[in-house]
This record gives C-alpha cells, structure tokens and sequence, in this order.
C-alpha cells in the first residue's frame, strides 16, 4: 500500500456506494477517475472526491498518478440517523437514513 484514504460518514447507504465502487476496483487511477466522471450515480462524486485525495497523498510520496492502481476499495455501514415521518391515525413510523465509511487503497503497478 503506497496511499490511503476515507470518507467517513457519507451521507448515502453502503449497498448503494458499493454498486458504484465494483466499477472501478482493481483499475488504474486515470481510468477509474474517468468511469466516476461519467457514472450517473450519485454517491460517484463521494467517491472521487476519496480517490483524488488518495491521490494527493500518494503525490506527497513522490509517486505520480500514472503508476497507482485501486488495491482495494472497501464501503462499510456507518451509524443510521433515525428520523420519524407522520403515518395514518395519527402514528408516526420511523426512517432510517443510512450513513457509509469509505476506504480506499492505493498501490503501484506491477510490471
């Protein structure tokens, strides 16, 4: 591992980001900052906003972009936040908005 960084507590589910980070797991950086550009999800600019500052930590290192690939990219559930909405006969039925961590990894490319 050359480089690291998380998000944490972003405000989309996990299940959701997951869906989104498949798409780039195991691809070099230029690529994967590519397929986030034009991903029409919406957790795709969480994600690239991780990416970039792993990318940023990895250039502090002396490293340039064009030889780091995504070793691992990994989203686990946060805390949920517990909202209520109002429901019929006066009851009120509860709402979770889940929250995710993000972590991803960065390493150089094996020739």
């Amino acid at each position: 591992m050359i480089a690291k960084a998380k998000g944490k507590y972003i405000r989309v589910s996990s299940t959701k980001m997951r869906r989104v980070i498949d798409l780039i797991r195991g691809k070099d950086v230029n690529s994967s900052s590519v397929i986030l550009r034009h991903a029409e999800k919406g957790c795709a600019k969480n994600v690239k906003k991780v990416l970039d500052s792993a990318v940023s930590n990895a250039k502090q290192k002396g490293v340039t972009e064009e030889q780091l690939y995504i070793s691992k990219i990994i989203s686990d559930q946060g805390p949920s936040w517990k909202r209520y909405r109002a429901a019929a006969f006066g009851r009120a039925s509860g709402i979770l908005k889940r929250t995710s961590h993000l972590t991803i990894e960065l390493d150089l490319i094996k020739k």
